[in-house]
């Protein structure tokens, strides 16, 4: 089983527990880093690009987007997305005419893609001139580290969901390159922004402490 067939068995693995809100610690200090960066997206056009079961999606639709497109290809999870328009395909081939959106909105979802260059590129060439991208991502320093995204499915066995660790400079890089100018590169940190108490959380930020866990990044085009 390749890499992107097995990040979509767990996903399938994962949708009948995973709710269209950020359910977790770590997606709630996530969300908020996001939120900090939100642009305007009032009257605009807009693609939650691996939306999951669609947290993105809703509050697009709340701050008065003109249109939402949730992407995703996980269908069990597409399927939980309330009240928008559904695409089911890759984010390393987009459906979508050039210059479609005004925003492209991304969370926790780059680990997956199969190169950084390319899907920075895939995400520019739907974006039209002067729009925004804003994405976060499982942070590079926490895989190396030996963290994991993994989860307790309907029969509670642990799964982790495989990701790759673009280096923070080469995403940088790679947005440069796509036409992409970074307005925002923001870390959360265990402890620090990453601070909420879950089961055993005393001994994970002791450990842990100060290690970026997630990134944000928000860019114009």
């Amino acid at each position: 089983m390749n890499v992107m067939a097995e990040t979509r068995t767990a996903y399938q693995r994962w949708a009948p527990l995973y709710p269209p809100i950020a359910h977790n610690p770590l997606m709630r200090a996530e969300q908020q880093a996001m939120l900090l960066h939100w642009p305007e997206v009032a009257g605009l056009r807009v693609l939650d690009l691996a939306c999951g079961t669609g947290r993105y999606a809703r509050l697009l639709a709340e701050a008065g987007a003109a249109e939402v497109i949730a992407l995703d290809f996980c269908v069990p999870m597409l399927m939980q997305v309330p009240n928008t328009s559904k695409v089911c395909a890759s984010m390393m081939q987009l459906p979508f005419a050039a210059d479609t959106f005004d925003v492209v909105i991304s969370g926790l979802a780059l680990g997956h893609a199969d190169g950084v260059y390319p899907w920075m590129a895939e995400v520019a060439r739907v974006l039209r001139k002067g729009g925004s991208l804003l994405y976060s991502d499982f942070h590079p320093d926490a895989a190396r580290a030996g963290l994991t995204r993994s989860f307790k499915d309907v029969d509670d066995r642990t799964r982790s969901v495989p990701h790759a660790d673009y280096a923070v400079a080469t995403q940088v890089e790679a947005a440069g390159a796509a036409g992409f100018r970074v307005e925002a590169v923001h870390e959360v940190r265990v402890g620090i922004e990453l601070r909420e108490p879950f089961a055993k959380s005393e001994d994970f930020y002791q450990r842990w402490h100060g290690l970026p866990i997630v990134l944000v990044v928000r860019a114009r085009k």
